[in-house]
């Protein structure tokens, strides 16, 4: 088999390792079955968990079999990792409903079919049931308060407040692990840098009841130049639901990257080969736009399909005047083009009634040719037409062609 691990550190994906040695050797010889956990606090999935699913693709197709872990249980408690505040505490219909949305999105990444196929579980058949007494004698005795304050996934915590209810969630996640080894024969855990602290506790509580075959792998989160996290716009997360963030805004992000972003992002959210990376990664000045073009539309690509690339793709050229295809966009003929503004946001479906196209105005949400409408009363003119169209804007993500 193929020195995956080799081959992931190359691509710049791992950040640490557990037994490096000892690893790399396991997954040269045999496959390996490795899991990745992903709590449901939401219903979608957000970039963060994009280089996660990568990792576990990119295992898969070396022929390992990856173990998805939808934390129904851990959820309810919530990981501290990175906090200063208490997660929400979701209801079960809440979490049960999250978890239906996240798997349909990961099922796009690993294969549920072949010799080494992907698996699908739920933490909550395991642990809801738990015997508190039975679980704190045999899990809770293999951990010492004194090592666990000192983890990184409780610093932050111990100031603001951290609660016993939250310092049982490394219990939870290390039993998850023993759980998934015990039933599954499942030898790894991956996850990003700032679950190391909880990675490690799996992986020692494994090897504490007898059995040398534990490891842990983590990856590196996405990070721009100055250290800030990949993936905020300013509505909040970049999310993998197109209802939550558009395949249009999605790719939008993407194609804005900084210059310097361009290889990172290249090697950790696409297929495309180390030659081609190195290539696009090393165009300079204006030609760099293009790799940010192509990066764009690799990656909306996986997360939404080429149809929505493509249109996403079309989209913006049109809209940023680069002689793109406009035929994808949603478009309205009028039969006079001397209309207000009002009534071209209605006619077009952009709002339902005039009311709200005026609050829309006032707050600002509404751009004509990438300039922001102000006069409530505009009317719109052969000027607004010089391409023989216009595009109207609500926000970011909604946007419209008007036809002569």
């Amino acid at each position: 088999m193929t020195d995956i691990i080799t081959e992931l550190e190359k691509r710049g994906y791992i950040e640490q390792l557990t037994h490096e040695e000892e690893m790399k050797e396991l997954f040269q010889k045999e496959s390996v079955s490795f899991y990745i956990g992903i709590d449901p606090t939401a219903n979608s999935m957000h970039i963060g968990h994009f280089v996660a699913l990568m990792v576990a693709a990119r295992l898969q197709k070396a022929g390992h079999r990856p173990i998805i872990l939808m934390g129904g249980g851990t959820a309810a408690i919530g990981d501290p990792s990175g906090r200063t505040d208490m997660r929400q505490m979701l209801t079960r219909e809440q979490l049960d409903a999250n978890v239906a949305e996240i798997k349909k999105q990961a099922e796009r990444f690993v294969s549920f079919e072949g010799d080494n196929a992907a698996i699908i579980v739920n933490n909550k058949d395991w642990l809801l049931d738990l015997n508190y007494i039975e679980f704190m004698r045999e899990i809770g005795s293999k951990f010492t308060v004194a090592k666990m304050i000192n983890q990184e996934c409780y610093k932050n915590r111990l100031e603001t407040g951290l609660t016993f209810f939250e310092m049982g969630y490394l219990l939870l996640q290390s039993y998850d692990f023993l759980y998934l080894h015990d039933k599954y024969n499942c030898k790894m855990q991956i996850g990003g840098n700032d679950q190391w602290s909880n990675i490690i506790g799996g992986v020692e509580l494994i090897r504490k009841i007898g059995s040398e075959d534990s490891y842990g792998l983590t990856f590196k989160l996405l990070t721009t130049a100055d250290g800030r996290k990949m993936g905020k716009t300013a509505k909040g997360a970049l999310w993998l639901n197109p209802d939550k963030t558009s395949p249009y805004e999605f790719y939008q992000y993407w194609r804005n990257i900084g210059d310097t972003e361009v290889r990172k992002v290249l090697s950790l959210l696409t297929f495309l080969p180390d030659e081609e990376v190195d290539r696009l990664s090393s165009l300079k000045d204006e030609k760099i736009n293009e790799a940010k073009k192509i990066a764009a539309y690799e990656i909306t690509k996986l997360i939404h399909g080429e149809e929505e690339a493509k249109k996403a793709g079309e989209a913006a050229d049109a809209l940023f005047g680069n002689g793109g295809n406009t035929d994808n966009m949603p478009s309205t003929k009028l039969e006079d083009i001397n209309i207000s503004i009002l009534d071209a946001l209605v006619l077009t479906g952009i709002t339902p009634s005039k009311g709200q196209a005026k609050q829309l105005i006032a707050q600002g949400g509404v751009t004509l040719n990438d300039e922001k409408v102000t006069d409530q009363g505009y009317r719109l003119s052969e000027e607004d037409f010089k391409e023989g169209y216009a595009i109207l804007k609500k926000g970011k993500k909604v946007f419209h062609k008007l036809e002569k």
